[in-house]
């Protein structure tokens, strides 16, 4: 597997997952390097089969081996929401869905809460007549525990990071960006592909 493509349009994730994914010998395209742009639904209940539906249309426009990931903030004081509901949270209206969370909290004594992350890797293939036929999924994922400040800290990061609080009292927006890549929900489910993601570019011609 020489090339790797990652389905996401998102400018945040694309960073995060270029220094993630620096040290894979695959080399890392980016769906706007070749002319890509899907806007695929997001429809379902579980991290799981967002990230399934993302990455296998990506594999199948391109013919290249595709990862998604689906992520979210599950807070305790909002039935664990909002869940796979993260990105669109509050509907079109709402600009800042952090400070849109800390509202919604602000009279909150329970503030646990969790980054969950699942990554979906699509290997594409070809039925015998040649054509191209549904793609092999492989699914990780990865947890990271906290709780929702009561106010926004930090620059680093993007989405819910400046309100997402760590055991260490500091938010994931506080950390160098090599320390946050090393715990935070969307590292561990990279380190978990690694491995695999590995052994797919050993395969390759």
């Amino acid at each position: 597997m020489s090339d790797l493509l990652l389905a996401t349009a998102n400018p945040g994730k694309q960073r995060e997952f270029s220094r993630l994914l620096q040290g894979l010998e695959s080399r890392l395209v980016l769906p706007q390097q070749i002319g890509l742009n899907l806007d695929v639904p997001e429809p379902h209940p579980t991290y799981a089969e967002n990230a399934t539906a993302k990455a296998a249309a990506y594999a199948l426009v391109s013919g290249l081996p595709a990862l998604a990931d689906d992520s979210g903030l599950e807070v305790a004081a909002l039935d664990w929401g909002p869940g796979t509901r993260s990105a669109r949270y509050g509907g079109p209206e709402v600009d800042d869905r952090a400070t849109f969370i800390l509202e919604l909290l602000r009279d909150a004594t329970d503030r646990r809460a969790r980054m969950v992350c699942w990554l979906a890797l699509a290997i594409p293939g070809a039925a015998p007549d040649g054509t191209a036929r549904s793609p092999r999924i492989e699914l990780f994922s990865g947890v990271l525990e906290g709780a929702i400040a009561t106010e926004r800290r930090g620059e680093g990061g993007f989405g819910y990071d400046p309100i997402f609080l760590l055991p260490t009292g500091l938010t994931t927006a506080e950390l160098p960006e090599g320390e946050k890549d090393l715990i935070s929900h969307r590292g561990q489910a990279v380190a978990a592909a690694l491995p695999r993601l590995r052994a797919l570019t050993a395969m390759a011609p």
